[in-house]
């Protein structure tokens, strides 16, 4: 296996060098082999991942930003026509205009830009990326509270915590485990039109932290009656906090508040 380079180092790549995570992961990404159609794999590096993740793809874009490993890679999968090795950072890569999945041992300090230009991607159909534990752990609930993120774009896409990865199975190895975060697109969002742009403006406030709570700073914009009457259909204590409410509970919010 390749030693991390030190630009590797400077680019915070922890290179997987466990196969078995390696080939859950291309599970995940790809459970039946051929599908996804079109698959792109974050930061490929010696090519762990992207050994399994080719064996079950139809076509795969394996994106690696350090310039030293790409020569490697390409001359690895020469006789797979299906893969692709390119070189350059994914984030500057244009959404394919057709379905797509995403695939990825995810550098931990660029997990925030890689989350939103998958979110941000029309096509995207879902995603499983290796991040950060405490990073999978925030965004999925596993605290038992969630993100501002997670909320917000729960019509459209479910985050789930599938998996984790002790820190011992990268090389070199990071200072904290890792996580399995799946990211999944529904087929038909939950709220649509004008109820998702209301949806935003809900969870936003709520979120803003004007009057001290999630009950308070919902009666900014609606009558006290009415979150009241919202609060007791969705089963939340008036004082709960506004970490602590589940996104199935915020959709009963908005279903009460903008009857």
């Amino acid at each position: 296996m390749a030693r991390p380079t030190p630009r590797a180092r400077t680019l915070s790549q922890n290179f997987l060098a466990d196969r078995a995570t390696a080939e859950r992961v291309a599970r995940l990404a790809a459970p039946d082999r051929g599908r996804p159609p079109l698959l792109l794999e974050v930061g490929a590096g010696d090519g762990a991942l992207t050994e399994p993740l080719a064996r079950r793809s139809r076509e795969l874009h394996a994106y690696e930003i350090d310039p030293r490993l790409v020569p490697g890679l390409r001359a690895r999968f020469a006789h797979r026509p299906h893969v692709h090795v390119v070189a350059g950072d994914f984030l500057t890569a244009r959404p394919p205009r057709t379905p797509f999945a995403v695939a990825g041992n995810v550098p931990f300090s660029r997990t925030a830009a890689i989350v939103d230009w998958c979110l941000s991607a029309p096509g995207l159909t879902d995603a499983t990326l290796i991040t950060q534990l405490e990073y999978a752990r925030k965004r999925t609930g596993d605290y038992g509270r969630w993100t501002l993120l997670t909320v917000l774009t729960w019509p459209r896409h479910e985050w789930r915590l599938v998996g984790r990865v002790g820190r011992h199975r990268f090389r070199p190895a990071p200072r904290v485990d890792a996580g399995i975060l799946r990211i999944e697109r529904r087929p038909a969002p939950l709220l649509t039109g004008a109820a998702r742009r209301g949806w935003a403006d809900l969870v936003e406030l709520g979120f803003s932290g004007v009057g001290g709570s999630l009950h308070a700073s919902l009666r900014r914009a609606h009558p006290r009656r009415r979150v009241d009457a919202a609060f007791r259909a969705a089963r939340l204590d008036p004082g709960t906090l506004v970490g602590e409410v589940a996104p199935d509970r915020w959709l009963r919010l908005h279903e009460e508040l903008t009857a």
